[in-house]
């Protein structure tokens, strides 16, 4: 399964708060606009992918390491939540012949890469992927995020895994553009709230820099991230935007394109393709 097809675009998306797309919230309409983008993911696509790779906020290695399992089983890594929450599936299946593809490159790279054969699919892969994917068809792959959270180390992961858009493989980025949840959770008690400023200012920043026609120019800004606008109020810790740099690299020339925005729980959020 090495044969070029036509080459998929790469996605980073937002995963929700928890299981927020199965569940009842208050309003009742918060994360419809962020699941109706989710659904649309299939649509945007020229052909059905061979398979999926993704790069969830909620997987931290040493190393960048593989899932291992051929059936994984669902990781319910969210707590406090409606029980029917932890009944959910997802049996996609752990496409070996990715697993095997990723490490060639990385090791050829240089790049040390590990597998993991005991881990589940988190709520970062299983959540979106359940609702742009419900059938659970495609066969997924999960690759980690390091617990070095370096910028310029997951550009250059991205970078590595490129090769594999012309095989196949939807490689996504799952994580939040916006991750603040002392802020969300403060702001969603008042629902006439206008969104958070910061939120907003580290949004509009964020899309200049994935829209650069430049992608060196591109990475550059978001290898520095931190001194954006409304960067430290929009990150306190950066875990959920290192999957974007993955899906940067990933994209090498393309230019990025700011495709979805929305104001959840008084903050801005945002999905980028290329």
């Amino acid at each position: 399964m090495t044969e070029k097809t036509e080459k998929h675009p790469v996605f980073f998306i937002p995963h929700g708060g928890g299981p927020c797309f199965f569940m009842d919230w208050n309003p009742a309409d918060e994360w419809n606009t962020t699941e109706a983008f989710l659904k649309s993911i299939p649509s945007r696509l020229k052909e059905r992918p061979k398979a999926i790779l993704l790069i969830s906020a909620h997987w931290e290695e040493d190393e960048f390491t593989l899932l291992g399992k051929s059936d994984p089983a669902l990781l319910f890594d969210y707590y406090g939540f409606p029980d029917h929450t932890y009944r959910l599936t997802y049996p996609a299946q752990n496409p070996q012949w990715v697993i095997d593809k990723v490490k060639t490159l990385l090791q050829s790279a240089g790049t040390p890469v590990e597998t993991d054969l005991n881990r589940d699919y988190d709520h970062g892969v299983f959540i979106p992927l359940k609702v742009a994917f419900p059938d659970a068809d495609i066969p997924v792959a999960q690759l980690s995020i390091k617990s070095n959270l370096d910028p310029q180390d997951h550009i250059d992961l991205g970078k590595t895994l490129a090769p594999l858009r012309e095989q196949g493989v939807l490689i996504i980025g799952s994580g939040m553009s916006y991750h603040n949840l002392r802020k969300m959770m403060t702001n969603s008690r008042n629902p006439n709230l206008e969104a958070d400023q910061d939120s907003i200012a580290f949004d509009e920043w964020l899309s200049h820099a994935v829209t650069q026609e430049n992608a060196h120019k591109r990475n550059a800004l978001l290898a520095d991230w931190k001194n954006a606008p409304g960067a430290k109020s929009a990150h306190p810790r950066e875990e959920h935007l290192i999957p974007l740099m993955v899906i940067a690299g990933a994209a090498t020339s393309t230019q990025g394109k700011h495709v979805f925005k929305d104001t959840v729980m008084g903050s801005r959020i945002s999905a980028f393709e290329f």
